[in-house]
């Protein structure tokens, strides 16, 4: 467990390293939101 949180923030890190601004930022969370929502949605459709 305390492995997949240091691999969290590691890689939250980075992500937020490449970003030169907020709004870049606010991007990346963003596309990262909505690729977890269609993921879901692929999910749900199998059932």
């Amino acid at each position: 467990m305390r492995l997949s949180y240091s691999l969290a923030l590691f890689f939250s890190v980075i992500a937020l390293a490449g970003c030169e601004t907020v709004q870049g930022a606010g991007q990346d969370i963003s596309n990262a939101g909505d690729a977890i929502t269609e993921e879901s949605r692929e999910v749900q459709s199998e059932f």
